[in-house]
């Protein structure tokens, strides 16, 4: 079915593809309604869960995918960038003063250079190698804002200051905004209790991203990427700065977490390091692998069940995480390649790469000879 998805979408006009878009926005927009909050999230606050978890892993999920999924790096620290951002939010905003805006386009810079600093002198390792690296790189940012006294210690920062209102607007108390149960909603007004202005400051975040990121994909950077990723040996015989570009991937990836983390402390009523433990890196990776590494939609997917669905069976308590953990093991037996995969990625699969690129050993596929190639 996504085949054909991709055939159909693939004959479509740019209108009509448009149209589509302005329509999936629209749906997103309508998303905090306590209609679906009802069903979605018996357990707990809809609109608060939409901002975060779920918005703020599918804003990590399409960055660590630049990383991943486009450059075939495997990042085990990525939590190292969300932290940076929320702690430029914590700094910036409690000590200096300075604004929302200020502080998020610093915090993705800040970002964006660790990301360089990291990447430097360690992107000349491979597959595991890397890992091991990028997991430590994530470890010291949590360790060393453990044992920092400027930035709070372990107890961290608080009265962490709010984005500032742009609009008191409100939507009308009248129909159909009443039936959707958005009446009353100050989108564009900024407080401590209403999830809801985070999550359309997220949705825009996102927004942004995708159409940065689509746009990457289909340029010189995105081809030159997908050769590093399938193989980085012969992209680099064929002239492709292979060290460049990975760099770039890195900074890029690392901007987009550096962002999330900013947007996620504007909303927090404090910043401790146990908000950025290894488990974050781990989980986000896992969404990307579930949807389909590389394949943009997918990445969103995944990173939307991976948030959602711990939320959702909430009511099972002590066992909702060994359900969760279920769930993922069955799609990973029977969608090994991810829930959507890209065509390319897929092809990757059954050449024996596991399907993200040569990160470390190949793994066998259904038309490799393992057992033959071990023999010889």
């Amino acid at each position: 079915m996504a085949d054909l998805f991709r055939d159909w979408w693939g004959r479509q006009t740019g209108y009509v593809r448009w149209a589509i878009y302005g329509l999936l926005i629209v749906g997103a927009l309508l998303l905090p309604s306590e209609q679906v909050g009802g069903f979605m999230s018996p357990y707990s606050d809809w609109a608060q869960l939409l901002f975060f978890p779920i918005g703020g892993y599918i804003l990590l999920a399409i960055g660590l995918n630049v990383v991943v999924g486009q450059a075939g790096l495997l990042d085990l620290g990525y939590v190292a960038f969300f932290a940076i951002g929320g702690y430029t939010m914590a700094v910036f905003g409690t000590k200096f003063g300075w604004s929302f805006w200020e502080i998020l386009v610093l915090g993705v810079l800040l970002s964006a250079l660790s990301g360089v600093i990291l990447g430097a002198p360690t992107l000349r390792l491979r597959g595991d190698y890397l890992a091991i690296v990028t997991l430590g790189f994530g470890e010291i940012i949590r360790i060393a804002a453990r044992n920092t006294d400027y930035i709070g210690g372990p107890n961290g920062i608080s009265g962490i200051p709010h984005p500032p209102t742009l609009s008191e607007w409100t939507v009308p108390e009248s129909e159909p905004f009443t039936t959707l149960g958005l009446a009353g909603i100050a989108p564009l007004k900024y407080g401590a209790l209403d999830g809801r202005p985070y999550y359309y400051l997220m949705l825009a975040a996102i927004v942004v991203t995708i159409i940065f990121v689509k746009r990457l994909e289909s340029s010189r950077v995105g081809r030159a990427w997908a050769s590093i990723r399938e193989d980085e040996d012969a992209a680099e015989l064929m002239g492709v700065p292979t060290f460049k570009f990975k760099l770039a991937a890195f900074a890029i990836g690392a901007a987009i977490g550096g962002a999330a983390g900013v947007i996620y402390g504007s909303q927090a009523t404090s910043i401790i390091p146990r908000n950025y433990e290894f488990i974050i890196s781990a989980t986000i990776l896992a969404a990307v692998v579930l949807g389909g590494s590389g394949n943009l939609p997918g990445v969103m997917l995944g990173a939307f069940l991976v948030a959602w669905i711990p939320e959702r069976i909430r009511g099972l308590q002590e066992y909702r995480i060994l359900v969760f953990g279920g769930v993922l093991v069955l799609l990973m037996i029977f969608r090994p390649e991810g829930l959507l995969p890209s065509r390319r990625r897929k092809a990757e699969l059954a050449e024996g790469t596991g399907g993200m690129g040569s990160l470390g050993a190949e793994v066998g596929g259904p038309t490799t000879h393992a057992a033959a190639e071990v023999g010889k």
